[in-house]
């Protein structure tokens, strides 16, 4: 199945159970699938329901499609992703993206946790993407319909989420994403390389789907759930599931910023 003839017969099935024109998506990372239950959901669809969605195999990811309301707007959520160091192309990690596109989405608000390169973070935090530095080499697998944007990140949007954060009164910032393939965690050397180049979180998603996202016209926004910060002199030992349990404790922030930016969309 062609990726195009794979897009259409995903929409024809969502749209099969679901007849509403979604405004936006939502890309749940690690450890910040419990957005959902606050959606008052109409469909879910588990991913190997839907033509060529690729089954995520990273912890915490569930694998669904959810399709419902968050604060009275059609949306979907992506609950759960996969990564390229799972052994997906490209391609697949990007095949969701292209289907919210075609079912109407016009905002996409991808989420993930990443490790605190910036030590004036903390855990816990919320970083509101900026920018990018991609060290995945993304652009180099993709035929862009136009050449990249000089700006991925909605400026707008990412003022909105700031004033959200100011306003529930949770640290939140702006910053720059250092995107690897990972999946080993960085060494002293290396964060201290990504910090030098003006990185602020290191993570190994999100980059693909918002070039993606950017490339099909939408307006894009990204989140960052910071899980743990560097210290390369005194470093920690950190599991995955440390970065899942902190994220979880940071998705009232991430919610909380969704919500208000739906609302307002």
């Amino acid at each position: 199945m062609t990726s195009s003839t794979a897009v259409d017969e995903c929409v024809r099935i969502i749209q099969s159970r679901w007849s509403e024109q979604p405004r936006a998506a939502v890309i749940l990372g690690t450890g910040l699938g419990g957005l959902t239950s606050h959606i008052n959901i109409a469909a879910t669809f588990d991913y190997s329901e839907l033509p060529s969605f690729p089954i995520p195999t990273a912890v915490a990811h569930k694998g669904q499609l959810v399709c419902g309301e968050l604060a009275g707007v059609p949306i979907i959520a992506l609950q759960g992703r996969v990564h390229y160091y799972e052994q997906f192309t490209f391609a697949q990690i990007t095949h969701p993206v292209h289907v919210v596109a075609a079912l109407g989405c016009e905002l996409l608000i991808a989420s993930n946790a990443s490790g605190g390169i910036n030590p004036q973070y903390r855990s816990g935090d919320i970083m509101v993407l900026e920018d990018h530095i991609d060290l995945m080499g993304t652009l180099n697998a993709f035929s862009l319909t136009e050449p990249s944007p000089p700006t991925l990140y909605d400026r707008e949007l990412a003022s909105m989420a700031i004033s959200i954060g100011r306003r529930e009164n949770f640290a939140c910032h702006r910053g720059v994403y250092v995107a690897v393939t990972g999946p080993n965690y960085e060494t002293r050397a290396e964060y201290r390389f990504m910090r030098r180049i003006g990185g602020d979180v290191v993570g190994m998603s999100t980059v693909p789907e918002v070039v993606a996202a950017a490339d099909a016209g939408m307006r894009v926004l990204a989140l960052s759930a910071v899980t743990n910060v560097a210290k390369p002199d005194a470093p920690d030992t950190v599991d995955a599931m440390d970065v899942v349990d902190i994220a979880q404790h940071a998705e009232p922030k991430l919610r909380a910023i969704t919500t208000g930016i739906v609302e307002q969309f």
